[in-house]
C-alpha cells in the first residue's frame, strides 16, 4: 500500500474516525484505524465495537491498493505537528508504515487489517432522506435528558421514533423528559430504536460537518447515517423505551408565560444557595409574580422575585433547579410557557411559539 495526500485533506477525516477509537482498549487492534488504499480511493475506519465511522477521500496521485490498521492517536498527532500544506507520503514497508514528509520521517507499528472487526456490511430496514441540520436540532433539543450510566440501560440513549412525515427524538432520565419532531417526507416504514449515548453524540458532532441531506437507515440492530463521504453506523440499545406519552400532564390548569433570559438568570443566581447534592429551588406563584427561593444546610438562603404573565391563583412548587436551567439554555425564544397543575404534578416546558417540542420536569419534596 502507498499513497500521497495532502495533510488539510487527510486531517479532517482522521480527526471524526478517532473520535470513535476509545485510548484504552482490550483488543489493541481497536486502538488502531484502518486504512484501505483501492481504485484511487482512501478510506479510514474506526470502531469501538459499538461505532463505526468510515471516511473516503479520492486521491490523485499514483498509488498502489492494500490495507492495514495504524494506531489512530500517533498517526493524527503526527498529521496535526506538521506544516500546513504538507504533503504526506504512506508506504507498508514490511510490518511497519513509514510516513514522510519533506524531511521528516515517521515508522508506525502495524497489525494485520484481517484482524479488524467489522460491524456490519449491509444495513437495512426503514428510510428517509433529512436535513443535516434538522437532526442536528432533534438532538441538541433533547440529548442533554438521557440518564448517565442507569442500571436500566434503555434510558442511556436516545429514542427515534419514525412515522409517516415525522421523525422523533425522545430522551429521559427518569425524572426529565424531552421530546422534539421534524417534518419530514418520504419515511419509507414505521420504526422505533434506541440509539445509544456515545452514538448520539458522535453523530452530533458529525452533522456539524454537514452542509447536504442525510441519508439515515435505521436497521433492527444498527443505524446508519450517510452524511457526504462518511458513514456511520452505531449498534442500538437492545430494549423497550418507557410509554413516555403517558407521563405528559393532558391537562394543565396553570399557565405561566416568562422572559426565558430573565427566568434562567434567576435561576442561576437563587442556584448558587441551593442544596449542592440536591439542587432545589422552591417556586411560588401569584398572579403576576414568581418568586424562586433556595437554601442549604448552612442556613444560607438565595431569594428574586420577577414579574411574569399568570392569573392562575397561588401556586408553590419545587424543582430541581439543574433540570429547568438546562432545558432554558436549549430554547431559543425570548419568551418560555411553563404549564403547571397543583404542587405534585410535573411541569410542562414549551416554546409558546414552536409546535412539536416540549419538556416535563417532575417536581421534588422540598
Amino acid at each position: 500500500m502507498k499513497f500521497t495526500i495532502n495533510r488539510e485533506l487527510l486531517l479532517k477525516p482522521l480527526q471524526q474516525v478517532a473520535g470513535v477509537v476509545e485510548r484504552r482498549q482490550t483488543l489493541p487492534v481497536l486502538s488502531n484505524v484502518l486504512i484501505e488504499v483501492t481504485d484511487n480511493q482512501l478510506s479510514v475506519t474506526g470502531t469501538d465495537l459499538e461505532l463505526e465511522l468510515v471516511a473516503r477521500l479520492p486521491l490523485e496521485s499514483e498509488t498502489q491498493p492494500g490495507e492495514t490498521t495504524v494506531p489512530a492517536r500517533k498517526l493524527l498527532d503526527i498529521c496535526k505537528s506538521l506544516p500546513a500544506e504538507a504533503e504526506l507520503r504512506l508506504e507498508v514497508e514490511g510490518e511497519r508504515v513509514v510516513v514522510r514528509s519533506g524531511r521528516s520521517r515517521f515508522t508506525l507499528a502495524t497489525l494485520p487489517a484481517s484482524e479488524f472487526p467489522n460491524l456490519e456490511e449491509q444495513v437495512s430496514g426503514a428510510q428517509l432522506e433529512v436535513a443535516p441540520d434538522q437532526l442536528r436540532r432533534l438532538i441538541d433539543s433533547t440529548a442533554f435528558s438521557m440518564a448517565q450510566q442507569d442500571v436500566r440501560y434503555y434510558l442511556n440513549g436516545l429514542l427515534l421514533e419514525l412515522r409517516k412525515g415525522r421523525l422523533r427524538a425522545v430522551a429521559t432520565d427518569g425524572h426529565r423528559l424531552a421530546m422534539a419532531d421534524a417534518e419530514v417526507s418520504g419515511i419509507s416504514e414505521d420504526a422505533e430504536v434506541i440509539v445509544p449515548r456515545k452514538g448520539v453524540m458522535e453523530l452530533a458532532r458529525l452533522l456539524g460537518d454537514v452542509s447536504e441531506p442525510v441519508k439515515l437507515t435505521v436497521g433492527k440492530n444498527h443505524v446508519r447515517v450517510i452524511a457526504g463521504d462518511v458513514t456511520f453506523t452505531s449498534k442500538l440499545v437492545d430494549g423497550k423505551f418507557p410509554e413516555y406519552e403517558r407521563v405528559v400532564p393532558k391537562e394543565s390548569q396553570r399557565r405561566v408565560l416568562a422572559d426565558r433570559e430573565l427566568l434562567r438568570q434567576t435561576l442561576g443566581r437563587v442556584a448558587i444557595l441551593s442544596n449542592e447534592k440536591y439542587r432545589g429551588v422552591r417556586m411560588q406563584l401569584s398572579d403576576a409574580s414568581l418568586r424562586v427561593q433556595a437554601n442549604n444546610p448552612e442556613q444560607e438562603e438565595a431569594e428574586e422575585e420577577i414579574s411574569v404573565d399568570y392569573q392562575g391563583g397561588e401556586l408553590e412548587i419545587g424543582f430541581n433547579v439543574s433540570y429547568l436551567i438546562e432545558v432554558l439554555n436549549t430554547l431559543h425564544s425570548t419568551e418560555v410557557q411553563l404549564q403547571l397543575g397543583d404542587s405534585n404534578s410535573s411541569a410542562v416546558i414549551v416554546d409558546p411559539n414552536v409546535t412539536g417540542t416540549l419538556y416535563v420536569v417532575m417536581p421534588m419534596r422540598l
